[in-house]
């Protein structure tokens, strides 16, 4: 299924992101240096994926699901962004969030086709949750603006 993305309601992107079926492995770094593979985690996986974590909505889809780890501890939480590592550890300081945050380095937006090729945000990936259990892609949203926060609740009661 084909997506369009929008930036401000002006069309950025089209993607054809992975939404069902078996959720493409992936090994990314955390900011300690630490690999993270996603068919490692024996919990169920909240995957929160944003284009730039220096920007408002990025910020605040973080935050919340950084709020949500830590009342959900039978989940595995995962923020991925394209940030660097080093401005993901800066803005983890400064906001004062502790939670598993990766960077990619192309690999997983490529594997689930949320890399964004064309627009203002080319390079960039497309704003999603995906939820995962037992490698079973169980839910996912994609947002069609990237200006837009995601449905908290809808993942965490997919992720239950």
């Amino acid at each position: 299924m084909d997506f369009e993305i929008f930036v401000h309601g002006e069309k950025a992107a089209e993607l054809k992101p992975v939404t069902s079926g078996a959720a493409p492995d992936f090994t990314l770094l955390d900011l300690k240096g630490n690999e993270i593979r996603l068919s490692e985690l024996k919990k169920t996986v909240l995957i929160s994926v944003f284009p730039n974590i220096n920007t408002r909505v990025c910020s605040l889809q973080t935050k919340h699901f950084n709020q949500e780890a830590a009342h959900h501890p039978e989940f595995d939480f995962l923020s991925i962004s394209n940030n660097s590592a080093q401005e993901q550890r800066q803005w983890c300081a400064a906001e004062g969030v502790d939670m598993t945050i990766l960077s990619d380095d192309g690999s997983f937006g490529q594997a689930y086709g949320l890399l964004m090729e064309t627009g203002p945000l080319k390079g960039r990936l497309a704003r999603a949750v995906f939820v995962i259990k037992a490698g079973e892609i169980v839910y996912h949203e994609i947002l069609k603006e990237t200006s837009e926060e995601p449905n908290y609740q809808a993942a965490l009661d997919a992720a239950q």
